[in-house]
């Protein structure tokens, strides 16, 4: 199976051995996102709710550079520092589904990188 590395300049640049996605046939395997502004290079921490909507832009340059889109994501798994965060995070993740959601999980972590509040992954198929 052919894979294709995909990196795109609208999102951050990987921070480590690792691409901001793999494509692999018609299966795109997006590394997790976190609130990284990538034209600024600042992380975006004012509140929960900017910090996931960036998290989420940064996922959908990534789909949009491989020709996809959430509603092309089948599953996700969500990172969080703090539990009591959740219903926020969530509000936002939603709003950028439209009719169909994927399968997800949602897990509380010890860290995350550069200390932020919550990271996402996505798999998408086309």
């Amino acid at each position: 199976m052919e894979k294709l590395v995909i990196n795109t300049n609208s999102a951050p640049a990987p921070i480590g051995p690792y691409n901001q996605a793999v494509k692999a046939g018609s299966m795109l395997f997006v590394s997790g996102q976190i609130a990284l502004n990538a034209e600024t290079g600042q992380l975006v921490k004012d509140d929960i709710i900017a910090e996931t909507h960036q998290v989420m832009q940064n996922l959908r340059n990534i789909l949009t550079e491989a020709g996809m889109d959430f509603s092309d994501v089948v599953k996700s798994t969500i990172f969080i520092m703090d539990m009591n965060d959740f219903s926020q995070i969530n509000e936002v993740y939603g709003k950028y589904f439209t009719g169909y959601f994927p399968a997800r999980e949602t897990v509380q972590v010890a860290a995350l990188p550069k200390g932020v509040n919550v990271e996402i992954s996505v798999i998408a198929i086309k």
